[in-house]
């Protein structure tokens, strides 16, 4: 074995990077349009959702040889690996999961029945669930619940940084592939490589992050997700996106001519808010990053810049993503149509529930872990805000938890009769009885980097990647200042919704919401800040945010960010609601209602 530190390249000005993926099932039109339009350096890809760890241990566990996104040997590079080769083209994906050999040798079977030569490096170091009993003896705790570790897990991995993809690329790899890293550890790499970096370079390292965080979602970048979504043309052919990086760590964002979507100055930003916490405080392997001050602007049709953001000495540890298994769901619906079809719906699941609770109590097993009701179509979501009146077609949804997967066969068997037992109107949705699934529980924790020893495999040699002595940085600066005080409270005022004051977006990290808000015209802040309120948006969300909210502000994108603590009942696979990620959070909150001047609600409605 031996000791591999990154090597700059020869210097390049310019690095253009492709974004691929922005989760396992992204579309197969993805790769191609990039390698045949893209004129890229690099085609990265990003598959792992924490979602997507709990899929992928469950299935090893059914298929030892399995554990990584097929779909990226499968799809995306069997479609691609003629042209990346005569391109030139290098590829990084974390596509391994939690068995990067496994994917390392399927994509190798593959180059070699097309007769094409290919160096595939693979990072380790991720995997730690070797140490889960001495950690869970050591007192280690997740980081969110205070919880105990379990004695069981199912994978435990470490969310690995760029050094060792940057190091591979120096040795020479065609393709890097790595199990758990940070979504944006798959750009950053190959801009350290590219450019030279190095480990203490952290107003880089941060504009690199920044530039991974902006494509790791792929079409989210181009238009996807938009608030003003009917603005985005040609969904159908949508373009995926391209960063064209400099050496100060200022980009382009853009995408391939032709092609549909549109890459604007207010996605891009809601792009950037996207799933962070404090921007003060953007924590990685590789750097702690600050987007406060990061200037975006439109520079040209489909080219938005993005200024350098700062950075400063990364954490001393790493997260782990774990997961366990947590006894089995089974998630079942029917469909009523019809008067007072909602509270027909809600009467069925609660008889279906009740019905097979004295069965099971018969049985002599123990009662469900949870059981949880959701009616679609009726503005469940939305609580007490719901605009609903007699909605006459709905789906009820009904799902139940038992540590015993024979329980929820039962259960399974019990929802289908409704359709001919109870209300009128009743039918089902079809496909049969619903599945029984394991279900498998997120947690999280921090282990020290000296524990976690890093490496890459090439060429049959296993590389060591040292890592960087701890440096010592100035950190964050203080929280930035608020925006001015808002002066118009004494004018008439008038109601306005939201959305005609801003943009927003909003996603999830386990079970934290965040929803970035972006100002439509820099002069509302003021007012948007005086609106939006943590105290607000609490009670907006009573219904279904249980904890804090915070508030951040970001001065360079006239935005904020809004954190939702305890906010999607567990989250990911944890979470029983139909919206376990967060996503319609922001779709939510900008159709609230806010009281705003009347000069300022002509304005803002006139300009939409």
């Amino acid at each position: 074995m031996t000791t591999s530190e990154p090597q700059p390249a020869p210097k390049k000005t310019t690095v253009r990077i492709g974004g691929a993926s922005g989760f396992w099932g992204d579309s197969m039109v993805a790769a191609p349009q990039l390698v045949k339009l893209g004129r890229l350096d690099y085609l990265v890809f990003d598959f792992l959702a924490e979602t997507t760890m709990s899929i992928l241990a469950s299935a090893r566990a059914r298929k030892p040889e399995m554990g990584y996104a097929t779909d990226f040997v499968e799809i995306a590079m069997k479609s691609v690996l003629a042209e990346v080769k005569r391109q030139g083209v290098k590829v990084v994906s974390n596509a391994g999961g939690i068995n990067p050999h496994g994917c390392a040798a399927a994509l190798q079977a593959l180059a070699e029945a097309e007769g094409i030569a290919l160096r595939i490096a693979v990072v380790e170091g991720d995997d730690v669930s070797t140490q889960m009993p001495q950690l869970r003896e050591n007192g280690t705790r997740d980081m969110f619940t205070g919880e105990a570790l379990p004695e069981k897990v199912l994978s435990a991995n470490a969310y690995l940084g760029a050094l060792p993809i940057a190091a591979a690329l120096a040795a020479g790899a065609d393709v890097v592939i790595t199990g758990r890293c940070v979504d944006s550890a798959v750009t950053l790499g190959p801009l350290m490589h590219e450019f030279g970096w190095t480990s203490d370079d952290f107003d880089l390292l941060a504009s690199g992050s920044l530039a991974g965080h902006i494509i790791e979602c792929g079409c989210q970048a181009t238009g996807g997700l938009h608030t003003d979504w009917e603005d985005i043309p040609d969904w159908a052919h949508m373009g995926y996106p391209i960063v064209e990086c400099q050496a100060d760590g200022s980009f382009v964002v853009t995408k391939p001519e032709g092609t549909g979507g549109k890459v604007i100055r207010a996605n891009v930003i809601e792009q950037l808010l996207y799933e962070i916490g404090d921007p003060g405080a953007y924590l990685l392997p590789d750097v702690s990053c600050d987007f406060r001050e990061v200037v975006i602007e439109q520079v040209g049709p489909d080219r938005v810049r993005v200024g350098p953001a700062r950075g400063y000495a990364p954490p001393a540890s790493y997260k782990v993503s774990a997961t366990q298994l947590d006894g089995f769901r089974c998630a079942g619906s029917m469909i009523f149509i019809g008067i007072d079809a909602e509270k027909k719906a809600v009467r069925t699941a609660e008889a279906i529930i009740e019905r097979t609770g004295e069965i099971l109590q018969q049985m002599g097993l123990p009662p469900f872990s949870s059981t949880f009701i959701e009616v679609i179509g009726s503005e469940w979501l939305y609580g007490p805000h719901s605009r609903t009146r007699q909605v006459r077609e709905v789906t009820m949804r009904v799902v139940a938890n038992h540590p015993q997967k024979a329980a929820l066969a039962m259960f399974a068997r019990e929802i289908a009769p409704s359709g001919t037992s109870w209300a009128p109107g009743t039918t089902s949705p079809g496909g049969g009885r619903p599945a029984v699934s394991p279900l498998i529980k997120p947690f999280a924790f921090t282990l020290a980097k000296s524990e976690v020893p890093t490496a890459f495999v090439l060429d049959g040699e296993r590389h060591a990647v040292a890592l960087p002595a701890a440096a010592r940085s100035s950190g964050p600066a203080a929280a930035a200042a608020d925006p001015q005080p808002f002066t118009g409270d004494d004018e008439e005022q008038v109601a306005l919704r939201l959305i005609d004051l801003a943009w927003a977006r909003s996603g999830d990290k386990g079970n934290l919401s965040n929803i970035g808000l972006v100002a439509r015209r820099p002069e509302w802040m003021s007012l948007l800040w005086s609106r939006i309120t943590p105290d607000f948006v609490r009670s907006y969300f009573a219904h279904l945010v249980h904890g804090k909210v915070e508030r951040f502000h970001l001065p360079g994108t006239v935005s904020m960010n809004l954190l939702l603590h305890d906010a999607l009942d567990g989250g990911g696979p944890s979470s029983m609601r139909m919206d376990p990620l967060g996503k319609g959070m922001a779709q939510m909150l900008l159709d609230a209602t806010v009281m705003v001047p009347r000069r300022v609600a002509e304005a803002a409605t006139g300009a939409r």
